[in-house]
């Protein structure tokens, strides 16, 4: 279900339309997915000289990648001492020193190929109930010492300097992190690694991935693409390309609105900081401005097939929570997309079969973490696995219930979280 376009498309640079695969062609790489992961691997490859082809079931950014609230987070989307309990610090400390490097990546990637994405600096997570306060802060506090990053507590008094809602116990300020427009950011990807002389397919949706003594053949509805290995950047898309990994991935709908431009002086007044937002709900809000001064926020998600009859209305409830001042402000887009989800809250790397790679099930935190999936993707292609099997090394259940069940299953867990955040 698609409701209009969504802001990202309305303001999105234009680009040109790609043609569909027909016939046979070969390739050192085939990559499946034009997002975030496909992109930057495609783009990495070329850079090393592979012949590269993508295919993309739909266009360039056409799924999450293209819909996300375009915010940058450091670290993982697990925090660190969990990872730590988990996993032990080492291995932690590998994980973290990953997600600063996806952080550098995207930025050198927009400044090396003048991608022209709004990126914006700056972003704070704020406490949703007051016992979240003392938490955040301490785990603030534990960033700093163990990893050396600054972590500023912005203590509950000096909310209203960061955000205007009365909503807030506390935040801290991650200096790594920060906000872009995530369409033009894909797109961008997508004109660099053409420009590195990797091929892009659209409207090419892969339908069988088969192993060969001579590699892997990619077969789709109009052709094919024999190649010396793959890469499946499917996310939640992966469907029957790889039923096994694709049953670790719980597709979640998600939903972002922007309002009407409320002006540069309104605007401001919302958050004086111009910084992206999140909060510690287990159903998140994430919100920032855009350049042309409305407020994106992302709220509510959805565990089943359809969308809200009324996603304005649906978006809006959880928006006036924080900003009830923008109770007579008029909703211009509204829109929705599936976010892969696993049980562990860390994406999920590996092979399928063969010289066939994967990554998928970025949890919310794909802006930063599938940008660098694409990277490592790229190496293990290569041949180099250190840093891929850092993530490859982690354990993965599949989502209970089979097929047929997992989704309600899983709804049932997840309202009984969401409904913990009203309580």
């Amino acid at each position: 279900m698609k409701l209009g376009p969504t802001w990202y498309e309305a303001s999105g640079i234009p680009v040109p339309a790609r043609p569909a695969l027909a016939g046979e062609t070969t390739a050192d790489v085939c990559v499946v997915g034009a997002g975030f992961a496909g992109l930057s691997a495609a783009l990495h490859l070329a850079q090393a000289g592979l012949r590269t082809i993508v295919l993309e079931a739909r266009a360039v950014g056409g799924g999450a990648s293209g819909r996300n609230g375009g915010q940058i987070h450091s670290g993982q989307r697990v925090d660190q001492e969990v990872l730590e309990k988990d996993l032990g610090l080492p291995e932690a400390r590998r994980l973290w020193e990953l997600g600063v490097e996806a952080n550098t990546l995207i930025r050198a990637l927009i400044r090396d190929h003048a991608i022209p994405c709004d990126l914006r600096e700056g972003l704070i997570h704020v406490a949703w109930k007051p016992r979240h306060g003392p938490e955040l802060r301490a785990y603030g506090a534990h960033l700093e010492k163990t990893y050396g990053v600054p972590m500023r507590w912005i203590p509950p008094e000096e909310i209203p300097r960061w955000v205007a809602s009365p909503r807030y116990h506390g935040g801290i300020v991650d200096e790594g992190g920060g906000h872009l427009h995530p369409l033009n950011f894909t797109r961008g990807l997508a004109a660099a690694a053409g420009a590195a002389g990797a091929t892009i397919y659209e409207d090419t949706r892969a339908t069988v991935v088969d192993s060969t003594a001579a590699g892997v053949v990619v077969r789709t509805n109009a052709g094919l693409v024999r190649a010396r290995h793959a890469i499946l950047a499917c996310d939640t898309w992966l469907g029957d390309l790889d039923r096994k990994s694709a049953a670790t991935v719980l597709p979640i709908n998600s939903f972002v609105l922007t309002t009407a431009p409320l002006g540069a002086e309104r605007a401001a007044a919302l958050i004086p900081s111009a910084s992206a937002v999140s909060d510690t709900k287990f159903v998140v809000d994430y919100y920032r401005l855009t350049p042309d001064h409305r407020l994106l926020f992302g709220g509510g998600e959805t565990y089943g097939p359809g969308y809200p009859s009324d996603l304005k209305s649906f978006i809006r409830r959880p928006m006036l929570r924080v900003f009830p001042q923008l109770a007579d402000v008029e909703i211009a887009h509204a829109w929705g997309g599936a976010v892969g989800i696993t049980l562990s809250r860390m994406p999920h790397f590996g092979w399928s079969k063969p010289n066939v790679a994967f990554a998928h099930g970025f949890s919310g935190q794909g802006v930063a973490i599938a940008t660098l999936a694409g990277k490592l993707l790229a190496e293990a292609a290569q041949g180099t696995l250190e840093r891929f099997d850092v993530y490859a090394r982690l354990k993965h259940a599949p989502i209970p219930g089979g097929r047929l069940f997992r989704t309600p299953i899983m709804a049932l867990g997840m309202l009984w979280y969401a409904l913990r955040d009203r309580l």
